[in-house]
C-alpha cells in the first residue's frame, strides 16, 4: 500500500477526532505515541513543548517555525465544553518566546524569551520570564526573573516545583548545557546548581521536566552512548534516600532516530507529551505523484518538530 496514498485520508480521520484528542481530560491517552492534535495543533510549521493549567482549563505551546527563526507562544482555552482556535498568547508575539511552564497553582507562567529588558533596549540573550494572572484571570505583563536564575548566558525550559524552586537549562562554560536547580529560600533563589552525575555529564543534558513534588525528572542526553537517536528522553526517580537515582532511556518505541525532547506531564499524571521531528519521506513504498508529494510536505508529519502525546502509566510505573 503506498505509504501516502493513505496519508490525507488518515489526516482527514485524525482531524475528525481531533475534539477528543483535544479534550484530554475525558478521553483515554493512546498506548503508543500518537500525533497529538494534528492539523490544528500539530501542523506544517512546527510547535513544541506543551503546557496545561492545573485546572485544565487552558493550554500553551511553541509555535517554532525553521529551527528558531519564530518562536512564539500559542494557547488555547476550554470554555463551554470545547477548546478554542489556538492563538497568540496576550503576552507573546512581539519576540522570540517559547518554554511555557504554569506555576503548580497555575497563577504564574513561566516562559523563555530574547525580549529586551526595556521598550527601547536591544533584543538579548533567552533568559526566563514571568507573567502573573491578574485578579479577573487575565494574563498580566511578563518581568525578567532576577540574579541568580538569569545570567549573561542563555537560560532555557524552566519548571517550577510546589516548594518554589526552579529547574532550567543552563549553557555552561567549557561545555555544552546542564540542567540545573536554584532553590527557593522563601525570600528569594539560592545560586544554580547543577543536577548530580545521576543526570548531568559533560555532554548536553537540556529540558527537563520536573514532577511538582520533586519525585522524578524527565530530560533529554544529547549523543549520549546507548541513544536511539542524536537526543533520547530519559527519567530519574527519586530514591529511598532523597536523591535522583539512575537514570533510565525511555527506549525506541519513544526515542527515535532523531531528536526527541521536550518532556511534559499534564497535572493529573495521566498523559505524557513530548517533541519530535518523525519524518514519512522516502523512500516510499511506491512512487508518488506531486500532488502526494505537497500534501506529504503541507502535513504535519513533513520532518519538523511537532507534539505528540501517550498513557503516561508507561512511564511513570518503576520498573
Amino acid at each position: 500500500m503506498k505509504k501516502l496514498a493513505t496519508l490525507s485520508i488518515c489526516w482527514m480521520i485524525s482531524l475528525i477526532g481531533y475534539s477528543q484528542k483535544l479534550n484530554l481530560f475525558k478521553s483515554k491517552a493512546p498506548e503508543l505515541p500518537d500525533l497529538f492534535a494534528p492539523g490544528v495543533i500539530s501542523d506544517q510549521f512546527g510547535n513544541r513543548n506543551m503546557a496545561i493549567s492545573p485546572d485544565a482549563s487552558e493550554f500553551m505551546y511553541t509555535l517554532q517555525y525553521k529551527s528558531g527563526a519564530y518562536s512564539g507562544i500559542l494557547y488555547c482555552k476550554y470554555k463551554n465544553g470545547k477548546w478554542s482556535v489556538p492563538d497568540i498568547a496576550p503576552f507573546s508575539g512581539q519576540y522570540n518566546d517559547l518554554e511555557p511552564a504554569y506555576a503548580p497553582d497555575g497563577s504564574k507562567l513561566y516562559f523563555v524569551s530574547n525580549r529586551p529588558l526595556t521598550a527601547q533596549g536591544k533584543v538579548k540573550d533567552y533568559d526566563i520570564w514571568l507573567v502573573e494572572k491578574n485578579a479577573h484571570g487575565d494574563w498580566g505583563s511578563p518581568v525578567i526573573l532576577p540574579s541568580p536564575v538569569n545570567t549573561s548566558k542563555n537560560e532555557f525550559y524552566p519548571a517550577v516545583t510546589s516548594s518554589g524552586n526552579i529547574y532550567f537549562t543552563r549553557e555552561m562554560p567549557d561545555q555544552d548545557e546542564d540542567i540545573v536547580v536554584c532553590t527557593w529560600n522563601g525570600s528569594g533563589y539560592d545560586d544554580a546548581v547543577s543536577l548530580p552525575a545521576a543526570i548531568n555529564s559533560n555532554k548536553a543534558e537540556f529540558n527537563a521536566y520536573i514532577d511538582a513534588d520533586e519525585q522524578f525528572i524527565l530530560y533529554t542526553a544529547y549523543r549520549r552512548e546507548g541513544n536511539s537517536g542524536s537526543g533520547d528522553i530519559y527519567i530519574s526517580f527519586k530514591n529511598e534516600e532523597g536523591h535522583l537515582g539512575t537514570s533510565s532511556n525511555l527506549g525506541p518505541k519513544i526515542n527515535d532516530s532523531g531528536l526527541t525532547y521536550c518532556p511534559y506531564v499534564s497535572p493529573d499524571k495521566k498523559y505524557f507529551f513530548f517533541t519530535s521531528s518523525r519524518w514519512s519521506g522516502p523512500p516510499f513504498d511506491s512512487k508518488n505523484n506531486l500532488k502526494q508529494i505537497k500534501t506529504l510536505l503541507s502535513s504535519p508529519i513533513n520532518g519538523w518538530d511537532n507534539i505528540y502525546f501517550m498513557d503516561a502509566s508507561t512511564i511513570l510505573s518503576k520498573k
